[in-house]
């Protein structure tokens, strides 16, 4: 397996960190510890930048300073004084002391350190030579003609055939339509060696525009209010020196407002527009000349809900405007949304899995919970499905459901006030234009529902009065949108009970022709593997026939979410050790559970009774169940009752560390899943992925 790529621009601004975080998120998906390394950084820019930024996104938890090795300035002294070898030498001792730590290394070469291009890549070629690493080629189109960009191309690959440097392929970034199918065309036929790889990846203007928090760290400025809003992104600006009438037409979405700061009708017109349901949302507002406003004007301004950012700067208009239009935006940590849109644009335009196995050539079997989690949007996204929030007016739920529909897992549809809703994404400063919106008596679908519900569940001696007042509650409206087809699954729980979320899903949707019960399951994500344990939030105590039920059905499940289903029906007792009504209904439960796998999954590995620690460990298995297949290499654990799953499950979660994704419901006809009522947007946004998925496999997808 190869252990290292070196990423290469062919020149400055080529697009290359997007290139780098597509390709760091790929390989977080296969590989469990992957590293980062610059050779040389420019300390000029800040030398823990990049790194900064490729540590948060990814979760490396390796030190800064390890990740480099050395500053522009250092390899620039060591050069002029005739110790170039050095250079290398320093570059190597410390790549080798992270590869050490690592099972894979992404290295990010560096661009800029002369005033040629061509003598910058022939560094990083000798570089990537001497780290032993294979090669994959950025190059930035923006600014240039075809024939520039192709030659960029082809004076890199001379470089590193020259050198014998092993070479992936290359990526041409920043694009427009027409160039881009020109130059994959004549790069394909004449330029690229031999089964390399090529793909061009579209300009992506939203990558361009900074947040108001960069321009606050570019002009030195103070912020006077909004400063939980800077994450915004500036898509324009715009200069207000006219009368308001003037003014506002000229109002675009994103745009910040630089106006004298003694301009009191535009500060309250610009907040005004804010808050208006006519008005395009602005980013922000600048306030020139080292002028605040006064306190009444402060006092009006402190009376609008959900300000935006309001900033104070000492420079007139005009230097303010040019300094702010010669701004380079960056990609920071805190900016998760445009993070979310490289990946999301990397995705798109790229073949992950054709890359990564040109990459890597085999797959780990070390799954940990980032690579788990990171599968699970890639599976999603494979086929998409809808998927109804009824808790469209909980904030969590509104940032998870853009990072859904900016990455294109799902379809969304929120439930709740339109008003209400609309409002709160405007003030959270979040985007999700296309996002469908339903308030439940006002959905063209609101009677039908009102009828259906009603013929279901007439037999219990429901009104139609009580049909109509169930139909007005989000979680029921959200169900019977499943029931219909109108939707492939749902998710809530974030503030409702599980009995809120699970009841609707009993009385309306009811289980599977082959089940005789709900049940559930959580994967649990340790550091080097997912391990699914069942019914750990459902039943309280299950007779043997259902504890078989519950077997095969979270086998079934751990197979349809990649893990290999090995089963241990835990006891207090192994094998013939122990003996007591528990124990036997245990056994039991093996017993039938064997006999409806040798129908629905033939081959599946099961043992039962079993205790925890010969399931787990191969030591203890080798004094217990010697001959088993089973144990000491479970992956699939099930239960004898909620009190022991449901404390063992939080004992490991909360003892090992390890990240408890669930609970997700099994037996239903239709996937409907509950969340926490803690549970975070990364909760939320795992769980709409695992009921997409879910809806795949029920439509045979998968």
């Amino acid at each position: 397996m190869t252990n290292n790529l070196y990423i290469s621009a062919t020149g400055p601004r080529s697009g290359k960190t997007v290139v780098t975080m597509g390709v760091m998120e790929l390989l977080s998906r296969k590989i469990d510890k992957v590293g980062f390394f610059r050779p040389i950084v420019q300390k000029k820019y800040g030398v823990n930048k990049d790194l900064q930024l490729m540590d948060a996104c990814f979760n490396l938890g390796i030190p800064l300073d390890q990740m480099y090795g050395l500053t522009a300035e250092e390899a620039t002294d060591l050069a002029s004084h005739g110790r170039q070898e050095e250079v290398f030498e320093i570059i190597i001792n410390r790549y080798n002391a992270l590869r050490a730590q690592c099972d894979f290394v992404v290295c990010e070469g560096t661009d800029s350190l002369t005033a040629s291009s061509e003598f910058d890549f022939d560094i990083n070629a000798e570089i990537s030579k001497n780290l032993s690493a294979s090669v994959l080629m950025v190059a930035g189109s923006q600014g240039k003609t075809v024939d520039e960009t192709i030659q960029a191309v082809e004076t890199a690959s001379a470089a590193l055939a020259k050198r014998k440097c092993p070479t992936i392929g290359a990526i041409v970034t920043r694009t427009d339509g027409a160039s881009g199918w020109e130059i994959m065309d004549r790069l394909s036929k004449h330029s690229l060696g031999e089964n390399q790889l090529l793909y061009t990846i579209p300009e992506e203007s939203s990558l361009n525009r900074p947040t108001v928090s960069e321009i606050v760290a570019e002009l030195g400025a103070e912020v006077l209010w909004g400063e939980d809003q800077l994450t915004r992104h500036v898509y324009n600006f715009t200069i207000a020196a006219m009368q308001l009438r003037n003014f506002l037409p000229r109002i675009e979405y994103g745009a910040l407002i630089i106006t004298p700061g003694d301009r009191a009708d535009v500060i309250v017109a610009c907040l005004a527009a804010v808050s208006s349901r006519s008005q395009k949302s602005i980013a922000g507002i600048i306030l020139t000349g080292g002028l605040k406003p006064t306190g009444p004007v402060q006092e009006l301004i402190e009376g609008f809900p959900g300000i935006c950012p309001i900033l104070s700067v000492k420079e007139n208009t005009f230097p303010t405007a040019t300094r702010i239009n010669n701004l380079h935006a960056g990609i920071f940590p805190e900016d998760k949304r445009k993070i979310t849109r490289i990946l999301a644009t990397f995705e798109k335009h790229v073949d992950t899995e054709k890359l990564a196995e040109k990459v890597i050539k085999t797959r780990t079997t070390i799954k940990t919970p980032q690579m788990f989690e990171l599968e699970l949007i890639q599976k999603a996204k494979a086929h998409k499905q809808h998927v109804v929030l009824p808790e469209g007016e909980e904030e969590r739920v509104l940032r998870a459901a853009e990072i859904l529909m900016r990455r294109e897992v799902v379809n969304i549809t929120l439930l709740g006030n339109r008003d209400k809703i609309e409002t709160k994404i405007n003030n959270l400063g979040l985007r999700m234009p296309s996002v469908n919106i339903i308030n439940p008596p006002d959905s063209e679908f609101f009677d039908e529902y009102i009828q259906s519900y009603y013929a279901l569940r007439e037999h219990k001696g429901i009104t139609p009065e009580y049909a109509h007042d169930m139909m007005t509650s989000v979680n029921e409206y959200a169900t019977m949108m499943v029931f219909a087809g109108h939707a492939d699954g749902m998710v809530s729980g974030a503030a409702h009970s599980t009995a809120a979320t699970i009841r609707p899903a009993l009385q309306i949707l009811s289980t599977r022709p082959e089940c005789s019960i709900v049940s559930s399951v959580f994967f649990m994500c340790l550091e080097d593997r997912v391990l699914v344990y069942g019914d750990c939030a459902i039943n309280p105590d299950p007779n043997a026939e259902e504890l078989a039920e519950i077997a095969i059905t979270s086998a079934q499940t751990a197979k349809t979410f990649g893990i290999e289903p090995v089963v241990a029906m835990l006891s207090y007792s192994t094998g013939f050790s122990g003996k007591g009504a528990d124990v036997d209904k245990v056994r039991r439960a093996a017993e039938l559970a064997r006999e409806r796998a040798d129908n629905v999954m033939p081959g599946l590995k099961l043992e039962g009774p079993i205790q925890y620690d010969a399931a787990v460990d191969s030591f203890v298995a080798k004094a217990k169940l010697p001959q088993s297949d089973v144990a000491g290499a479970a992956t699939v654990f099930v239960f004898p009752d909620l009190n022991t799953g449901n404390n063992t499950y939080k004992a490991v979660q909360r003892s090992s560390g390890a990240v408890a994704v669930g609970p997700l419901l099994q037996g239903l006809k239709y996937p409907v899943n509950d969340l926490s009522r803690g549970c975070t947007v990364t909760d939320i946004v795992n769980t709409v992925a695992i009921t997409a998925i879910q809806a795949q496999c029920e439509k045979g997808l998968l």
